[in-house]
């Protein structure tokens, strides 16, 4: 099985150098590691080029214009030009846990698709992680968040869960496992088979909105909430839009009750425009 990771960015390189560090210490290196980029400047190229050269990873770089929010597009550009047969999809702004990729090889199966979550830190925390904090592990431990800006939580068992426990709360949450786009896992032909991301769909649900198309065609659900770990960095959000996020539910909504499969605007467009 070849592993090819999809993320996400847009003009956030001080994230997505320690995202790509998180890739470079990984216990199951990728096949490839896609930066999916909504259009950032010329210092994201710059550091991809040197963190490829820092780290030996195989990153690959596909950008387009900066035309507004236009996530689906990238990430189907990213499908497009992997190679892998099975897609780890995240972000330029979640750092993985040693162990990540891992856990998605390990619980892929056919027939299904995998969703996790991740743990949320703040500003003071995201900015004070180190390439050393990330390569020990250490920013992965509670007592060191909460030493270096956390502040005191009552959700952790994602951090603290041991691969035993892991399993059982992953069979046990009361969570609805809805594809997150921050840490979900899906076999290449799959997506393939819904047509992507549908390019329809700006921000606000359009990664639910894919898993529900997945669901559709008959591919299950499976969570690794508590096993394939991921820390988010904290940023502002200031594309959200709640017209465009009315709008978006109501798409899926109707994806769900007509159990529609194939989105009319998605990879396959994508490819008659080239």
């Amino acid at each position: 099985m070849k592993l090819s990771v999809i993320m996400t960015t847009y003009n956030s390189p001080e994230w997505l150098e320690k995202v790509l560090w998180g890739y470079s210490y990984q216990t199951l290196a990728p096949y490839e590691v896609i930066v999916a980029d909504d259009g950032s400047t010329q210092e994201t190229a710059d550091l991809i080029e040197r963190v490829r050269e820092e780290t030996g990873i195989n990153i690959q770089h596909i950008w387009q214009e900066d035309e507004g929010f236009r996530k689906c597009r990238i990430l189907n550009k990213a499908i497009l030009g992997s190679k892998g047969d099975y897609i780890v999809f995240t972000d330029g702004d979640c750092i993985p846990r040693k162990d990540f990729l891992e856990v998605h090889r390990g619980r892929a199966e056919r027939g299904y698709f995998l969703s996790g979550s991740y743990f949320k830190l703040p500003m003071s925390t995201s900015k004070g992680i180190t390439r050393e904090d990330i390569q020990s592990g250490r920013c992965f431990d509670y007592q060191w968040l909460r030493a270096n800006g956390l502040k005191r939580r009552r959700k952790t068992l994602k951090l603290r869960a041991t691969p035993r426990w892991a399993s059982l709360l992953n069979r046990l949450t009361p969570t609805a496992c809805n594809l997150k786009g921050s840490n979900a896992s899906v076999w290449r032909e799959d997506i393939l088979k819904v047509n992507g991301f549908d390019e329809r769909m700006a921000w606000g649900g359009l990664d639910r909105e894919f898993g529900v198309r997945l669901e559709n065609a008959g591919i299950k659900p499976r969570h690794v909430r508590f096993d394939a770990i991921c820390i988010h960095l904290d940023h502002p959000r200031g594309y959200a839009d709640p017209e465009i996020v009315a709008k978006n539910k109501a798409l899926r909504l109707h994806v769900t009750t007509e159990g529609i499969i194939e989105t009319p605007q998605g990879i396959r467009q994508l490819q008659n425009e080239t």
